[in-house]
């Protein structure tokens, strides 16, 4: 069993990716990371705005998912990685993942992006600047099935 974390301005029981945006790194879905100090720093946005912030925790078996769920995981800050997030963020993205896995795009996204679409940048600075400074990973669940049937709520912390 895996834990994975969210951090928000509520605890959140049931997600629902209906509330997603649309051209979020890994498009639009639930995001959650194994790493409880990558949810505390996401939710240090919602303190500032709304005076709080929640981190949920869920439980997930990623045996069970491997049978029949469509996964795709990015190992590396890669082109391919890129080129993905590039999609995902122009409104793009028509692939049909459930799930999406990979490190997260640091706070220079926009800008870096622009740059790399621009051609101010090549796609390896682009890259490069993406890259975030401590190790990070995101779980993108884009299938409302999938998280109704796997990912289990466990509870959640007022930060």
């Amino acid at each position: 069993m895996m834990k994975l974390f969210h951090g928000s301005y509520v605890a959140i029981e049931k997600p629902d990716i209906s509330f997603s945006r649309d051209n979020l790194d890994f498009g639009r879905g639930f995001n959650t990371t194994p790493i409880y100090e990558q949810a505390a720093h996401w939710t240090k946005r919602f303190k500032k705005r709304r005076g709080v912030g929640v981190i949920s925790s869920y439980e997930i078996d990623m045996d069970i998912l491997q049978e029949g769920v469509k996964i795709l995981t990015f190992y590396e800050h890669s082109d391919e990685w890129l080129d993905f997030i590039v999609a995902c963020r122009r409104g793009m993205c028509t692939e049909d993942f459930d799930i999406v896995i990979g490190g997260v795009a640091n706070d220079r996204v926009f800008d870096s992006i622009h740059f790399y679409l621009e051609g101010l940048i090549d796609k390896a600075k682009a890259i490069n600047r993406l890259k975030y400074g401590k190790p990070n990973i995101q779980y993108c669940f884009r299938n409302q099935a999938v998280i109704n049937e796997y990912l289990k709520y466990l509870g959640s912390e007022v930060l």
